[in-house]
């Protein structure tokens, strides 16, 4: 964002109060665009002075990077605390920012979140640091979720390019093909269901973050944000190819009404009632640690096209970690982020399961080589990281899309409850959204 608009929202204390609930805007009292440059030599030498590092984050590879840290910088302490996960760790980040008390001196934050903390002054600009220079070492999908206007406000963690996981034994029983496209999906929901009532393509009761990636692969852009100001639009072609694809799913009840991460959920996916998952590669631990039952009868496939031979994906989740901008110890903050999303931890993370963000390691023979026993021995990262490859890098998120996100299901979630038209629930998120931006100060076209 460039310096005179942030000085604008600090002067005014616009947005100060919006989704997060606050009621005092989270920046320092250093303006994070004059912090002098913060070279190696800087980060070594708090390393060796040593020194206390609060994080709240709630993935758990991170459990071994800070023993691993600390090992290698014994003056180093590293508090990791869960503080719960996304909206309940973003409630108590923002009431501890409010009373600029408690405030972690690294936080977790997902993508589609980053921004409005970005907004708001309440992290911190990692280009001082050097971050600015990491460019071409991340995908560009997660890359272009940390940068705002000219900042960094955050280094990837992790990352979630979309493929299809499919359960190759119900596929094999019906013999159903895998499907390519999105018309050759929706074609084997319907021989699916019609062979058994019971089972269906997959499960959909709305989910905000299902939709935004697929629309985000359709080549919809609805979102534009400059500063405070903001469009939003879902009339163009990428969204209407995604309403009439999936209107076709919920008009003919050819997707379960289960509902995500439910114990349902789990059972569908284990008994093969639910066929397929459209959702980022940080899937497999989930599988392997909740669908044991159905160990080797899931394969993965890339995801399908809304024009074939595309060769279009998506992100779908990931987080990065970020330094807010009351946290203290910066210079150690930072050299932690760096060693866990940049360095060293990066391995560690991977071995625990987590999903890179980091080309070099996407692109490793060890990595594309590496066996999924889960999914009967398929080398299953060779597809996750083409699909991050393809990921375009122009999606942007509202910098309220936490709120935007928290009122999907009483607007487009009413396509999946009454005759309500999915397009005309996406009109009613549109209308909704517009409407809230304008209430917290934004300027908003639609």
């Amino acid at each position: 964002m460039p310096k005179r608009s942030r000085r604008l929202l600090r002067g005014t204390g616009l947005l100060c109060a919006l989704v997060l609930g606050a009621s005092a805007c989270g920046g320092s009292d250093d303006d994070n665009s004059s912090r002098k440059p913060v070279g190696s030599g800087d980060l070594q030498a708090a390393l060796k002075k040593g020194g206390t590092v609060t994080v709240w984050a709630w993935e758990p590879t991170l459990k071994q990077v800070e023993a691993d840290f600390e090992k290698k910088y014994p003056k180093v302490d590293v508090k990791l605390v869960n503080a719960g996960t996304n909206n309940d760790q973003y409630k108590a980040l923002q009431n501890a920012i409010s009373a600029k008390k408690g405030v972690p001196d690294v936080a977790q934050i997902e993508y589609y979140a980053l921004g409005q903390y970005a907004l708001t002054e309440s992290v911190t600009d990692l280009t001082p640091f050097g971050a600015d220079k990491l460019g071409d070492s991340y995908s560009p999908g997660p890359w272009n979720s940390v940068k705002s206007g000219d900042g960094i406000y955050g280094l990837p963690m992790d990352s979630g390019p979309m493929a299809l996981f499919y359960n190759k034994k119900v596929f094999d029983k019906y013999e159903i093909a895998v499907p390519t496209t999105w018309d050759e999906y929706v074609e084997a929901g319907r021989k699916l269901h019609e062979a058994n009532p019971k089972a269906y393509i997959t499960s959909d009761v709305g989910d905000a973050g299902l939709t935004t990636s697929l629309l985000w692969q359709a080549g919809s852009r609805p979102y534009e944000v400059d500063g405070t100001k903001v469009g939003i639009d879902f009339t163009d072609t990428g969204a209407r190819k995604y309403t009439h694809t999936w209107q076709k799913l919920i008009d003919e009840k050819l997707v379960a009404p289960v509902v995500g991460w439910s114990d349902d959920w789990y059972k569908g996916l284990g008994d093969g009632t639910i066929a397929t998952l459209p959702i980022g590669a940080w899937m497999p631990a989930n599988f392997a640690s909740g669908v044991k039952g159905a160990a080797g009868d899931w394969r993965v496939a890339p995801l399908p096209q809304w024009t074939k031979g595309a060769g279009a994906s998506a992100e779908n989740g990931g987080s990065s970690l970020a330094l807010p901008a009351l946290g203290k110890n910066k210079e150690l903050a930072y050299a932690f982020i760096e060693y866990a999303n940049s360095g060293d931890g990066v391995r560690t993370r991977i071995k625990g399961g987590a999903f890179p963000a980091t080309t070099k390691d996407l692109k490793s023979k060890a990595f594309q080589d590496t066996e999924f026993p889960y999914f009967g021995g398929q080398k299953a990262n060779k597809i996750f990281a083409e699909s991050a490859a393809n990921v375009p890098a122009d999606w942007k998120y509202l910098p309220y899309q936490v709120y935007a996100n928290s009122i999907f299901n009483d607007t487009v979630g009413k396509a999946y409850v009454s005759r309500t038209p999915l397009a005309k629930g996406i009109e009613s998120w549109q209308e909704a959204s517009v409407e809230y931006g304008t209430e917290q100060g934004f300027t908003v076209e639609k």
